[in-house]
């Protein structure tokens, strides 16, 4: 028997499969949270910083990290996607429509 939730295709289990595309996938998924999440951040700092202007000492340092973060997350996404759509393997000509061979 199968175990629930598994994928039981023969090409899924084949021993030569190449595993990477799913983990860049998984990896492109992740940048893209992070991406979104840190410019989540970088707005509630900066409207924190805007509207109740705190005073603490460690503020200054500490608002602008969400944004550098976010800085860092917008690159490793734009680069792990680039990675991702060079990985995927063009359609083979029996897959291709007709009319995607005509001009426009």
């Amino acid at each position: 028997m199968s175990t629930p939730g598994r994928g039981t295709c023969a090409s899924c289990t084949a021993p030569g499969r190449d595993r990477t595309p799913g983990r860049l996938t998984r990896a492109v998924r992740w940048a893209g949270r992070l991406l979104c999440w840190s410019l989540a951040a970088g707005m509630a700092t900066a409207a924190t910083h805007l509207l109740l202007a705190p005073r603490a000492a460690w503020w200054h340092a500490v608002w602008l990290l969400p944004w550098y973060l976010t800085c860092a997350a917008a690159l490793t996404w734009a680069v792990l996607r680039a990675r991702e759509k060079a990985a995927q393997h063009p359609p083979d000509d029996d897959t291709r429509p007709d009319h995607w061979d005509r001009a426009a």
